[in-house]
């Protein structure tokens, strides 16, 4: 499966979440919903905050031009959350899953559909 169809079938097809996409631990784009969702300088300074996630919980997240509050944050996954809509950000071996959801979409479906399809990867040495 390329990278386009987990982006399009998992996390997309799921109807847990608005847009998506699959990065690089470098910041560069491989898949995404929605073409540059992430720009290479937000992906980069993503895939740093996995580095020292107190700072995401500290000063937000900011991705996409919009600042989300840093609700969760450890090595693995950095959740934020803006009003009734949010972002779910898990780091795999070498990708991170970007998903973000709208007012209308559960936050709990949304996790769940971005930490089964990161367990998945994870599992397949990626």
């Amino acid at each position: 499966m390329s990278w386009q169809q987990y982006v399009d079938t998992n996390l997309i097809g799921s109807k847990n979440l608005a847009r998506a996409a699959i990065i690089g631990h470098d910041g560069n784009n491989w898949a995404s919903s929605t073409p540059k969702l992430v720009s290479q300088t937000d992906g980069k300074a993503l895939s740093d905050l996995f580095k020292k996630p107190n700072e995401a919980l500290e000063k937000g997240i900011m991705l996409d031009g919009i600042k989300y509050m840093g609700i969760k944050a450890n090595e693995r996954s950095i959740y934020g959350k803006k009003g009734s809509t949010g972002l779910v950000c898990v780091k795999t071996l070498k990708s991170i899953l970007v998903g973000y959801y709208n007012e209308t979409q559960q936050p709990g479906n949304a996790t769940n559909t971005i930490e089964k399809l990161a367990d998945y990867l994870i599992e397949n040495g990626f």
